[in-house]
């Protein structure tokens, strides 16, 4: 899964530290998030989408297996 969170969160000048704070989880997890090595939940996925004002689908691009056939 490819995202679009450190495109977005570059967009609004913000930080990982910061964007970490918002969302109540940590550095690391953004970090796992912007490299595509962890799926979110349905929750933390909504957040990000509000922050970013902008659709899930906008933030996650599904690739291969991950799409329903």
């Amino acid at each position: 899964m490819k995202t679009k969170i450190r495109e977005k969160r570059t967009e609004r000048n913000m930080t990982q530290e910061e964007l970490s704070q918002l969302l109540e989880v940590s550095r690391q997890t953004i970090i796992s998030l912007e490299k595509g090595k962890y799926k979110p939940s349905l929750v933390l996925a909504h957040k990000l989408a509000q922050i970013f004002e902008c659709s899930i689908e906008e933030l996650f691009i599904f690739e291969g297996d991950e799409n329903v056939r």
